[in-house]
């Protein structure tokens, strides 16, 4: 299983200058294409809200080479350095994170990836442990 829930406030500098704000619809229409070439069968919006152009995602698939929305946030770092945002995620067959949820962080042009400790382990955090068929 493989969910995802995120947002993206697009920014074309972390500087805020008018120059790279003039830059601004340029890149969200570049982002529109790229969006749209996702095909993603979940929710995935771009849209302006008072002037300012944001993203949102979520979904739920059963593996995660689905939809590469982890792709996307690096895109946006690169065309648009100035934007932030969060993507929480949680995949049961990430080999060393299936019992995390985890958050990819965009911020000045970079993408890392952190534990969100407020939801892991997922098990017992979400999630009783699993004890068998046939157990109470």
């Amino acid at each position: 299983m493989y969910e995802y829930h995120g947002w993206i406030t697009v920014r074309a500098s972390p500087a805020g200058d008018d120059e790279a704000e003039d830059r601004l619809p340029g890149i969200v229409d570049g982002l529109r294409l790229h969006i749209a070439a996702m095909a993603d069968p979940y929710l995935l919006d771009l849209r302006w809200m008072n002037g300012e152009p944001f993203v949102h995602l979520g979904g739920h698939s059963n593996h995660s080479s689905a939809t590469d929305v982890v792709g996307l946030f690096t895109r946006v770092a690169v065309v648009a350095p100035g934007s932030y945002g969060l993507l929480h995620i949680r995949d049961d067959e990430d080999p060393e994170h299936g019992d995390e949820v985890r958050v990819v962080r965009l911020a000045r042009g970079l993408v890392t990836h952190h534990t969100e400790s407020l939801l892991s382990p997922c098990v017992p955090t979400l999630e009783d442990p699993f004890t068998g068929p046939g157990t109470l």
